[in-house]
């Protein structure tokens, strides 16, 4: 169905159609393999923009679609109204409670750096330019995860639109603020989140990088390691051929290498007896481990700043016994059928905890997290990460769904169930069926209402 004119839609943001001037660059997201091509654009400025948008598209009968940053697009919307939040960029800090009050569109740099003013930092993920309430919705794994937990547990309120174009704050004990913490979008448009955030102002971590004779002897290390480790030490491995590129320097381009991960919370003293097992594998291509200012913690991964297409699978591992690893070298290295961005990252600690009462955020036993990220291009991708799946399926128990990237097709109902236990899933479609019948908000990993 066709919008109707837009004098129906009520809104101090601007609005865009296809063909009008600012459309393309407004749909825009990191994530380029996948775009959203809606009917109508609304580009909310607050939470009374995303009221009215949700509003005239219960009125019109249309799906609606949320961007902030497009880092985890998956299923994008053909027509339809799409509500771009990324103008929503207030934060407000409120030091006694330790506690931030995050608009939909804030993205992670913005708030570590709010937040470092006052001796605080948030539980963000890796990379700055990932929006914090699209990631906390997911579960949010960050990189201090096994010391604090899901960021998704640190949520103290919900602000959200649901599908009768109702704003309503949640808080724990409501039906609606345990579903919505875990499944991204489902039931409605979140314009705000009140996070919890936690003194720390330093970190002692980095990289630790091994060339392609040592990859093997990396990972072994690595897996043996993590077997002891304290919860306010987090790490992952990662391994992959580097890019033949300009962009980086000559001695490493086109070398497979594996780097190591570090973060932790403790003093550097104790971080380099801690290390010191993994720098006694062999000469590293890099070695920057340090304290730096929670602010410079970005250096620890050093995601990719610039947007570009992708996809990715994970698995959630309740072990990585050596027959694990050796699989998952096998099926990812440079000589497998599937060379691809392949990492380990090791879970536990505070993960296995309960989180707040009936949140939807399953699967705490696992105590890794296996993950490949591939470029689409000529070889059908979605073959080869289902053998790399099907490699490690003797260890898997679900995937996180934060850890899907792009998907197409792939992002049905089959795999958004995996990303839950059985009872969840039942509960969260019977709330579905409640709050959004019609299944309006259906451009994500979506929970279909039961019936």
């Amino acid at each position: 169905m066709t919008p109707t004119a837009s004098t129906e839609l009520r809104t101090t943001g601007p609005v865009f159609r296809p063909g009008q001037p600012d459309y393309d660059t407004e749909i825009a997201g990191f994530q380029t393999a996948y775009t959203h091509r809606p009917a109508l654009v609304v580009g909310a400025l607050h939470a009374e923009d995303v009221r009215s948008a949700v509003e005239y598209a219960a009125r019109q009968g249309l799906p609606v679609a949320v961007q902030a940053t497009g880092h985890g697009l998956s299923v994008a919307t053909d027509g339809g109204v799409l509500i771009s939040t990324r103008r929503m960029a207030d934060i407000r800090i409120d030091a006694a409670t330790r506690t931030a009050r995050v608009a939909a569109g804030v993205r992670a740099g913005a708030l570590i750096e709010a937040a470092a003013a006052h001796g605080l930092a948030p539980l963000n993920g890796s990379s700055l330019s990932v929006g914090m309430v699209g990631y906390t919705l997911g579960g949010g794994v960050g990189i201090l995860a096994r010391e604090f937990g899901y960021a998704a547990d640190h949520v103290r309120a919900v602000e959200l639109v649901t599908a009768d174009g109702r704003l309503r704050r949640l808080e724990p004990g409501d039906e609606l603020f345990a579903a919505v913490l875990g499944t991204g979008g489902n039931f409605g448009v979140v314009t705000a989140l009140e996070l919890e955030l936690v003194p720390v102002t330093t970190v002692y971590g980095g990289q630790l990088q091994f060339d392609t004779r040592l990859v093997e002897p990396a990972l072994e290390a690595w897996r043996l390691w993590t077997a002891d480790q304290p919860e306010q030490l987090t790490s992952a491995i990662t391994m992959l051929t580097i890019p033949n590129i300009a962009q980086v320097p000559e001695p490493l381009r086109g070398r497979y290498t594996a780097t190591i991960n570090i973060a932790y919370t403790g003093d550097a003293a104790a971080g380099e007896r801690i290390v010191a097992p993994l720098r006694a594998v062999g000469e590293r291509l890099a070695d920057d481990l340090r304290t730096m200012p929670y602010t410079e913690s970005h250096g620890i991964y050093r995601d990719p700043d610039d947007p570009h297409a992708y996809t990715a699978t994970n698995a959630l591992l309740t072990d990585l016994p050596a027959r694990a690893a050796e699989t998952f070298l096998d099926l990812t290295g440079p000589n497998s059928p599937s060379p691809v961005v392949a990492g380990l990252r090791h879970l536990g600690g505070a993960l296995r905890r309960p989180g707040p009462a009936g949140i939807a955020v399953d699967h705490r036993a696992a105590e890794y997290v296996a993950r490949v990220i591939a470029m689409p291009d000529a070889t059908p991708v979605d073959e080869r990460l289902a053998g790399i799946r099907e490699g490690l399926s003797p260890w898997t128990i679900g995937h996180h769904l934060n850890f899907l990237y792009g998907g197409g097709a792939e992002a049905d109902e089959a795999q958004t169930r995996l990303g839950y236990a059985p009872a969840t899933y039942d509960h969260l479609a019977a709330l579905k069926s409640k709050y959004d019948v019609h299944n309006m908000f259906r451009s994500n990993r979506n929970i279909r209402p039961a019936g």
